[in-house]
């Protein structure tokens, strides 16, 4: 073990010793003058505007002038100008599920199948479709950014990952002139299967999706128009898990590429198309119009081929007829119009809307259709008392019998936000025609309570949030033990304090940590599996090292959780589901790792499972059935083009 660092290590530094650069730090900056900026950011703003012209008075282009910014701020009427990131921090955290802080519960590879490991109220109370295992992989309309770019701009991204689990992601833009802005994104995954692989291109994983986007103000001001289209396929061969010991006793579980797996003639594909356009009219300064439509599809498929050895991973009914092959196939579309009226007014903003959604689930074997017509009223309030202090609510009625409801208040020492929902559960939870399952449900609403303090505590060189979350769940519907769709019939109470914190530790290291703690009761409390403790921490040297020529981090970063009886995962419904026997235990996860910059350009040298064949336990399970990482080496790059 000590040989395999030594060497790991000695790489890094070679690698590390042919580049050069020095940290430079990037402030926010705006254009809009309902834009909020801090004094600091005022004064920087300045300098940025200088820096644009060299010596000779010739443009340079950079971060700072190829600028990106957000639908929601525009319609907040609170437009944020951001500038291309090329902080290190966490940035060898690529992956999906690792960028959340491990806060995902998957199947230990990219791309494979995601759920949140704590409560979160959901966005949307209306009908959804119940099919969110990949949602983690999907780049939402609303979510992506709009760029003002002063020239060309391209972003590059390539990941590397042991045992070839690649990513690749490549963003576009320019001004068509200086008012209309154009660009397109796209983004691949390769994930090779980490348990039984049978050559060397057997991919789990395997992900092709792409984004195209404008945006147009007019030369007076006063008309925005934002448009987007996001279309994704994700395709995965799933594996079921491996084997365990006790069905056959050949199986072993830390053998990762000669597992021993459930599956390999099981695929399934997830297809989504989405077209989002959003645009305003400017009457006055205190009132805008505006209209947001969307439309969203997305297709579910699952395949099986009954008459391989994979038949006997499912439940030997075949409720559909369908004896050799089962193809499960679900298709969701939706329409939706918000049309409203919004305006800035004395330090407050205002909005005020109506939403029509309509749509379908639809699939192979319903015996009727399944639409749904919804009708929203809603609105929001923003009130900035000062620079540090503001409150807000917002909320939002489906007639009849659905709603959210939300209050924020900021300020220098405290945030505290509460929320109170009636939301509907999914279209699949209420329906599902399947070949191995099958019910029709009526279940009633799910409600939901959440308040949610955090306390901002900062000292010279060391910054304290500690925090507070308290839940009650009402009515909540889950995947029992036989996977089938149920809903709890009594409460759940979730009391979930945590803490972060960030200390500067001398002049060129760095320590950062968070620790969350759930405590669940109530008579539904058991329907929620949620690990009693949960943390990550971070200790790594932060400064610029050859001459101020190259900015690195180089530390340690450790996660951990307690034991809990994670939900399993089932390919056949897409869906986790509660299990009571297989304990996901308690086990610490060090991952080494240097990331550092040079010019625009940063390299990420991670070794994962830095611990490995060092614990009491041969390696960690993240899902029943699904091992952990083993120890292998991941490599990215990211560079920028501005011309």
């Amino acid at each position: 073990m000590n040989k395999r660092l030594l060497c790991f290590l000695f790489f890094l530094s070679l690698v590390g010793s042919h580049f050069a650069y020095s940290q430079v730090t990037v402030p926010r900056t705006g254009q809009n003058p309902s834009q909020r900026v801090n004094p600091e950011e005022e004064e920087e703003e300045g300098a940025i505007r200088k820096s644009l012209l060299d010596d000779s008075t010739r443009m340079v282009y950079g971060p700072k002038t190829s600028l990106y910014f957000f639908e929601k701020d525009i319609k907040r009427n609170n437009l944020i100008l951001y500038p291309q990131d090329t902080s290190l921090n966490n940035f060898h955290n690529y992956a999906p599920v690792s960028k959340s802080n491990w806060k995902y519960q998957d199947l230990g590879n990219i791309g494979s199948a995601t759920k949140p490991i704590f409560y979160a109220v959901p966005d949307v109370i209306g009908a959804t479709s119940g099919f969110g295992a990949y949602d983690l992989y999907f780049h939402a309309p609303e979510k992506n950014k709009y760029f003002d770019t002063k020239s060309p701009f391209t972003e590059m991204s390539a990941y590397f990952g042991g045992g070839q689990r690649n990513m690749l992601d490549i963003a576009f833009a320019r001004n068509v002139n200086p008012r209309w802005n154009i660009g397109f994104d796209f983004h691949t995954i390769r994930a090779r299967k980490t348990l039984n692989p049978v050559a060397r291109d057997d991919n789990m994983t395997v992900q092709n999706s792409y984004s195209l986007h404008t945006n147009y103000r007019s030369e007076n001001g006063k008309y925005w128009f934002l448009g987007n289209f996001s279309r994704m396929l994700h395709r995965v061969n799933e594996i079921g898990g491996i084997i365990p010991p006790d069905v056959d006793s050949t199986s072993v579980y830390f053998t990762y590429e000669d597992a021993k797996v459930w599956l390999s003639n099981t695929q399934a594909s997830d297809l989504r198309q989405e077209y989002r356009f959003y645009h305003e009219y400017s009457i006055q300064d205190e009132l805008q119009i505006y209209h947001i439509f969307d439309q969203k599809n997305k297709d579910f498929t699952l395949s099986a081929a009954l008459t391989s050895s994979d038949s006997l991973f499912y439940p030997s009914d075949r409720l559909n007829g369908q004896l050799d092959t089962t193809r499960n196939y679900s298709d969701f579309k939706e329409w939706g119009n918000e049309v409203g009226f919004k305006g800035s007014f004395k330090g407050f903003y205002y909005n005020a809307h109506a939403k029509f959604r309509a749509g379908r689930m639809k699939s192979t074997f319903y015996p009727q259709k399944n639409n749904f017509n919804e009708v929203y009223l809603g609105g929001e309030l923003i009130g900035k008392i000062s620079e540090n202090w503001s409150i807000s609510a917002d909320g939002e009625y489906l007639i009849p019998g659905a709603y959210k409801l939300h209050g924020l208040f900021v300020s220098p020492w405290l945030e505290v936000d509460y929320t109170k929902a009636v939301y509907k559960p999914t279209m699949m939870q209420q329906m599902y025609y399947g070949n191995h399952y099958r019910w029709e449900n009526d279940f009633d609403n799910i409600g939901v309570d959440q308040i949610r303090g955090v306390f901002k505590v900062d000292f010279r060189n060391i910054k304290i949030r500690p925090s507070l979350t308290i839940n009650r769940i009402n009515n909540y519907v889950y995947f029992n033990e036989k996977r089938i769709a149920e809903q709890a019939g009594g409460e759940a109470f979730m009391l979930v304090p945590g803490l972060k914190a960030n200390v500067r530790i001398g002049q060129k290291f760095q320590w950062d940590t968070e620790v969350i703690y759930t405590q669940i009761s109530g008579d539904a409390g058991d329907k929620f599996r949620i690990p009693k403790f949960y943390g990550n921490t971070k200790f790594y040297y932060d400064s610029p090292m050859f001459n101020d020529n190259v900015y690195v981090q180089l530390g340690l970063d450790i996660r951990y959780h307690s034991d809990y009886y994670a939900e399993a995962y089932f390919p056949g419904t897409q869906q986790f589901y509660l299990q009571n026997n297989f304990n996901v235990y308690a086990y610490p996860v060090a991952d080494v790792f240097l990331d550092f910059r040079i010019n625009r350009t940063r390299v990420l040298l991670k070794y994962n499972h830095l611990n490995s064949g060092l614990m009491n336990n041969e390696g960690y399970f993240v899902t029943p059935d699904y091992t952990g990482y083993k120890s292998f080496i991941d490599l990215g790059i990211t560079w920028y083009l501005f011309d």
